[in-house]
């Protein structure tokens, strides 16, 4: 598929220049290029015609090649030459084997065959509705607690 990448692309560059000649060339209502380039005086090497007619066409086909390579490279550019399953980041990994832990160690063995272990419910007190524990909510100082500053009274007025 890279082969076809280079000739549509170099295709692609071509019809793209021959599209700007051919139109520059064609003979409009003022003074333009193709006054310059003498397509002014080239109606008898075209035929009866001119080279209107022959320029119109030209221009026809070459932006009908422009478009088709257009296609051809998009279609190209979205549909790789490998499938996504041969050709991806993961070809060729092998997972490491699985070691078993040591009798000692603070690593427990899971046994379901599952690398990552099941989490443990959260224990709950009798009757308690909510899941956090009654422990974590901090109480509130008392009103003689010394570790806890007081406001500085407000200033009297004079």
């Amino acid at each position: 598929m890279q082969w076809l990448s280079s000739i549509l692309l170099t295709l692609q560059v071509i019809s793209s220049l021959l599209v700007i000649v051919l139109v520059l060339l064609q003979q409009g209502k003022g003074a333009d290029m193709g006054a310059a380039f003498g397509s002014g005086s080239a109606g008898s090497v075209f035929g009866s015609a001119g080279a209107a007619n022959f320029l119109s066409r030209a221009t026809k086909w070459a932006a009908i090649v422009f478009f088709a390579t257009t296609v051809g490279l998009a279609w190209v550019a979205h549909h790789p030459a490998g499938s996504p399953i041969e050709s991806g980041i993961m070809q060729g990994f092998t997972a490491p084997a699985k070691e078993a832990a040591p009798a000692g160690s603070a690593v427990p063995d899971v046994g379901g065959g599952s690398a990552v272990p099941a989490v443990p419910a959260a224990p709950q007190a009798k009757g308690a509705e909510s899941s956090a524990p009654a422990a974590a909510v901090p109480a509130a100082p008392s009103a003689g607690d010394a570790s806890v500053p007081s406001a500085p009274a407000p200033a009297e007025k004079k």
